[in-house]
Parts: C-alpha cells; structure tokens; sequence
C-alpha cells in the first residue's frame, strides 16, 4: 500500500514533477518510422508535453514544441518545407533546431527573427522508430539495444493506446504470477463458457518459485515452474525488465520488447517489438520493419479478452485510470512489483541530487545485448504457436510469413493460417 501522496509522486509526470523530471533523462519512441514518410509531419504527446514531429524531403526528422513562439498556433498544422517548418499561421519558419529562418511580415533588414525561437527537442531513429528526448543538456546516448540492430531478422510492432497510467502497466512486467491466472486459467474459464478464447497452453504452468533481483539493466526475473528443476532457462537466464520502460522476453526463436511510453498522466502508448529468427537462423531478406495496430475492445467498447494482450489491458485499464494505491493489499506475490516502485523513488532520488538515475548511458554506441531465455516456459516450439494464436502477433500481417520461415527451416507449427485473424480491430 501506497499513502496518497506517494501515489501522487509515483504516478504524475508533468514537468517539474519529481517523476516527470526521473523520465525526462530517458529516451522514449514517440513514432513508428515508417507512419513518417519525407515532407511530412504529425503531432506527438509525451510526458503531457504537445510535440510536432516532422521529416524533411531529405530524410532526416526533427521535433518541435507544438506552439509557434509567435502567438501560439500549433505547428503540427504547418508546412513542411526544404529548410524546415513554416507555421500556418503567418508564415513564421522554424529549423530542427527552433532557429526562426523567416518572418514574412517583418521588414526587410528587421533582425527580430534572431531574437525568436521554437522550443527544438534532440530526435533520433533507431530500429524502425524514432526516439525523442526532453531532458535537460547533456543529452545522454541512445542506448543501442540488441533488437533494434538486428537486420537479420523479422521486425515487426504491435501498438496500442492504453487509457491508465504508465506505472500501472509497467507493475505487470515484474508480476510473474499473474500469467497462469490471467492469460491460463482465465482463458480455459472464458472457453468453458463458449467464449472464442485459443487457451495458450504454455502459459497456463504454475510457478514453483519465483526471484527478483537488481542488475545492471534493471530487474532480472526468475521463475521455477512446476516439474522444472535449476537448469531450465526460466531459471537459469530469466528474463529482464530494463528500466525505466522495457520488458524483455521471449523464446522459440522470437525476442520481444514490451515498451511502455507515458503520453501523459492517464494515457500509454504500448509497443510490442519482436525479431523473428526461426531456429534461431539469421532470416535472408527479412523485408521492411512493419507495425500494425492491437486491438484490446469490441465495437461496443467492452474489453477483448480473447488474446493475452487484450487480457493485461483489460486488467490495467480497470483499475482506473491511476490506480489508488492507498486501497490496495500487497502480498507475497507482488514482490516484484515492491522492488519496481522502489526503484522508482530511489531514481527519483538521484535526479533530485543532481546524479544519472539507472539506464542513463554516456557515451558510446555499442549494441547491448539483453538476456532472454531461449526455452520459455521449457515449451520450445510451442511457445512459438501459441504466441502466434493467443498473442498480439495474431493480428500481425506478417504472421503467415512468419509461420512459414519457421516451415523452411524444419520447424513446422501446425497452423492453417490462411486467414489472418485481423477483425475488431477498434481501439
């Protein structure tokens, strides 16, 4: 239980805010590459602020507070332009670095343009997103994660808008038991009673003993299920949490990133990232990272709960929209969970005394690599075809392509995909 005004302090990422200036050290992925193409543009929120990403015809983006400094007309209405973005509203044009280029209606030889700035934020792309920081100087390195580097693998993304705030999803990351209630028992429950539920078997195993502990990334979890001994990869690798806002699975040739990105307080822009590599084989011609939107609710706005993502969703979203912390009774299970928010005031603590909380990185490029178990839940393969099935890569276009990579290299799931299942997708 958290009293009132720690919840507060937990949950409020305004700036200025204890926890909103924790999360300005970070990078965050505000857009799908791909969604930006040249001369074009999009408004963005992140951590309450409004942005204006663009792309010049060049290729390269940048990110702008979305206020013109002249009298506060958005620029995500403006001109993308060789050189810039042009406001709307007059016609006043901006670099990537907020430099004000020209004033139409000021006379020639005025040096007021000088005199005038839009707020500019650093934007980079990496893996098939583009990252923004809006933090203070000096800009900290863009951690290169292993993922994001991988060219020989298929790439795809999974998104959603989650309407709860960014602690709460992040709280299941490090909840290892809930998997074999919610997304096990659960299932096979909605299945007994005629719903259309695929029961992901794999998920459905009870843990024997669960570990959580602190590493250079962020929190390592480890699990032991039932008839597994020391030795399974579940135990023996386990699989992280890289803080502040990324989990780390997978198994069967498939490596995911669950990346958790707070707009603002009350609403989450969700990403599942994953790299196939069937057989763990580099993939020849694995085409263009792709994305596809997850949908979690039905046209009549009930929750889906017939796929594992739209079941955390499901079990985010109804705790409100912040969770009253205040009301809740912790056990023994959510040890996990105690350690994240601990971790969470400690970083907190060490912005306010003017150090880099855990993650921030100076200097260098190198690829990082994560650890990832290889057979999640002992179940090999199968893992594999349920997170085809039962998983947001059901709604993946790419999932028959997938399927059949994992075919040619002697690895046959047993699925007719023929017909993707790609219906409902409302959010």
């Amino acid at each position: 239980m958290l009293s009132t005004e720690r919840n507060e302090r937990l949950t409020r990422f305004d700036a200025g805010t204890p926890m909103g200036e924790l999360l300005r050290r970070y990078w965050w992925p505000v857009a799908i590459s791909a969604d930006l193409p040249r001369h074009d543009l999009r408004k963005v929120r992140l951590l309450g602020e409004n942005l204006v990403l663009y792309r010049l015809a060049r290729g390269d983006v940048h990110l702008l507070e979305d206020r013109c400094p002249h009298r506060g007309a958005a620029l995500s209405y403006g001109i993308v332009e060789d050189n810039g973005l042009r406001c709307p509203y007059h016609g006043w044009l901006f670099d990537g670095a907020g430099a004000c280029l020209e004033q139409p209606g000021e006379p020639d030889g005025s040096t007021f343009a000088h005199r005038v700035e839009a707020k500019a934020y650093p934007a980079r792309e990496l893996g098939g997103l583009v990252f923004a920081y809006l933090g203070p100087d000096p800009v900290p390195t863009l951690p290169r994660y292993d993922l994001f580097c991988w060219d020989d693998a298929i790439r795809d993304i999974g998104f959603a808008v989650v309407p709860c705030n960014f602690v709460q999803i992040m709280e299941n990351a490090v909840d290892l038991d809930h998997v074999a209630w919610l997304h096990g028992r659960y299932s096979e429950w909605m299945a007994g009673r005629g719903h259309a539920v695929r029961i992901p078997a794999t998920f459905a195993k009870l843990n024997r003993e669960v570990a959580f502990e602190e590493f250079e990334h962020g929190i390592l979890m480890r699990r032991q299920l039932h008839g597994q001994n020391t030795d399974a990869d579940d135990w023996s690798v386990g699989h992280p949490l890289v803080f502040p806002h990324m989990l780390r699975l997978g198994g069967g040739g498939s490596s995911h990133y669950h990346l958790r990105v707070p707009i603002d307080n009350e609403n989450t822009w969700v990403l599942w990232y994953t790299a196939w590599r069937p057989g763990g084989l580099p993939v020849p011609e694995p085409g263009p990272i792709t994305s596809f939107e997850v949908p979690w609710r039905w046209p009549g706005g009930e929750h889906r709960v017939d796929h594992v993502e739209g079941q955390d969703i499901m079990a985010w979203v109804t705790q409100g929209r912040i969770a009253d912390r205040s009301l809740e009774h912790l056990g023994t299970v959510d040890r996990g969970v105690i350690l994240l928010r601990r971790m969470y005031f400690q970083a907190m603590t060490d912005v306010a005394e003017g150090r880099d909380p855990l993650g921030v990185r100076r200097g260098g490029d190198d690829v990082i690599d994560i650890p990832q178990e290889n057979e999640k839940f002992g179940s090999g393969i199968n893992f594999v075809r349920d997170f085809l099935t039962a998983a947001y890569p059901r709604f993946s276009p790419r999932r028959i392509e997938i399927a059949r990579r994992y075919t040619e290299v002697g690895l046959d799931l047993g699925l007719n995909l023929t017909d993707p299942d790609r219906a409902g997708a409302a959010s």
